[in-house]
């Protein structure tokens, strides 16, 4: 006998059915894996959504990591502290400049996005370099004025909150630019996970350091964070962009802001698609920072339970962009597919209000994934569309228009989501509401009460949207040849 021997057929041919079988499993379970293209393939594509993770990085930092060791580690008093996390949301408004800004760039070397996405890199890199020297004289633990130390990291929140948004909404429109109209949910998709893969990586990993915390392992996160930034978005960056000299040139003519604004708006149902992307993103947002405290406080549940369930969330989203992403791969139309993740956000406002009478901690967890999976297929539809409806040359504002208002509306409900709840949970205790409603899940319930109002404003918005055909978003058009790569 010599050589290997010989695979039955039978063997054979049970073989090429399970790679067919796991080739649909993957398509299935990973319907952002056929995203890619010859001219864009899968490993291009994962480099590109780099900037993602460096996004999701600086988000955590922001508003979990820092905003903890602000309270608790340095004591800054928490009023100084939101008024810190507050401030990247000042530069959101300006994510539509931003994108139209990149939409007319004009360049001798032939490049619209990578000056803005080196732009955002660098305001972030210079705000995490800034950053944890001002909370360190902030926190008084120093000799420096305290004014110097509110006024630096005033800067150095300001920094990377312009930073993050220029860079989210550059890199969304440069996606957009190099893929094909087909392909944008998909590519939608793998966007929203790696935001979420950044997010789960980055807090862990902040977490485990600064278990023993320390001022020099805050600097050291912080720094850390600035340079893992310029990398990764420089590993994005690289020869990703085509060279297009004709397109950047000094002598074309360049549209004002005004007149883009006015074009855009001219799109059908414009107004109604961004009151409608407010609205049902300030639904799904409200309850942000109350869902931790909610299972605490109200269902008696330990952190590490509570903790868990956050993780639920984040599930519930990557399944919610998942199933988004092959309902839009099949044609279904992107405002029917929004307003169905608010029906899911009726059912999990609902399940978390009932889950505080009965004490159920089975309702608290289908609420808890159902917000995740409609918030994922709200945000995910609500971003094909304005691909869709963008007009030639305008991807970059219509990227950035979404951008602001869906950040804008984020930013501000969670702010109202903790005002309502600490208001109306103070009238009850006090008895000012009556008997009934002394009860700490007063408080919580009047928010997904308010959550379950706006999400029903938000189906009376989308409704005209789904039954007009003039109104659905338009065929994007045919994505131009690729350039050849600079050097």
């Amino acid at each position: 006998m010599s050589g290997a021997l010989p695979i039955p057929r039978r063997v054979a041919r049970l073989n090429a059915k399970l790679a067919v079988k796991w080739g649909k499993l993957g398509s299935a379970y990973l319907p952002f894996a056929d995203a890619a293209t010859a001219d864009m393939p899968i490993g291009r594509l994962l480099r590109l959504s780099l900037f993602q993770v460096t996004v999701g990085m600086a988000a955590v930092l922001l508003v979990g990591t820092l905003n903890r060791v602000m309270i608790v580690e340095l004591g800054v008093p928490a009023w100084l502290v939101a008024v810190m996390i507050s401030l990247p949301l000042v530069f959101a408004p300006f994510r539509a400049v931003v994108g139209f800004r990149s939409d007319n760039h004009r360049s001798v070397l032939g490049w619209k996005r990578v000056p803005y996405l080196w732009l955002g890199t660098m305001c972030q890199f210079g705000g995490f370099a800034i950053m944890p020297f001002a909370l360190i004289i902030l926190s008084g633990d120093s000799n420096g004025p305290i004014i110097i130390g509110k006024a630096a990291a005033a800067l150095a929140f300001l920094m990377v909150g312009a930073g993050l948004h220029t860079t989210q909404t550059v890199g969304l429109a440069l996606a957009t630019d190099l893929t094909e109209p087909e392909k944008h949910p998909k590519v939608v998709a793998l966007l929203c996970m790696m935001l979420l893969l950044g997010m789960i990586a980055s807090a862990l990993t902040f977490g485990a350091i600064l278990a023993h915390f320390s001022e020099i392992r805050l600097i050291q996160v912080v720094q850390g964070a600035a340079v893992i930034t310029v990398v990764l978005n420089g590993i994005a960056l690289w020869q990703q962009e085509p060279r297009r000299p004709s397109e950047t040139g000094h002598d074309r003519v360049r549209q004002t802001f005004a007149g883009a604004w006015q074009e855009f708006a001219k799109v059908g149902g414009a107004r109604r698609r961004l009151f409608a992307l407010g609205i049902g993103t300030a639904a799904f947002s409200m309850q942000d920072i109350l869902l931790e405290p909610y299972g605490g406080q109200v269902l008696h549940l330990p952190v590490a339970t509570t903790t868990i369930f956050s993780a639920f969330l984040a599930m519930g989203g990557l399944v919610g962009f998942g199933s988004a992403a092959k309902l839009l791969g099949q044609g279904m139309d992107p405002y029917r597919l929004a307003g169905n993740g608010a029906l899911a956000g009726l059912v999990a406002f609902t399940a978390l209000i009932f889950a505080a009478p009965f004490q159920s901690i089975d309702l608290f967890g289908l609420g808890v994934l159902m917000i995740g999976f409609g918030a994922g297929v709200f945000a995910h539809c609500t971003l094909t569309a304005a691909m869709g409806t963008a007009v030639r040359g305008q991807i970059g504002l219509a990227l950035g228009i979404w951008g602001a208002v869906q950040a804008s509306a984020a930013g501000i409900a969670v702010a109202a989501g903790g005002l309502i709840r600490d208001g109306v949970g103070t009238l009850a205790s006090s008895g000012q509401l009556g008997p009934a409603l002394v009860d700490p899940a007063t408080g919580f319930g009047a928010v997904y009460l308010i959550e379950i109002a706006l999400l029903f404003l938000t189906l009376i918005a989308v409704g005209p949207l789904v039954r007009t055909p003039s109104l659905r978003p338009r065929p994007a058009l045919p994505a131009e040849p690729l350039a050849a790569y600079p050097g």
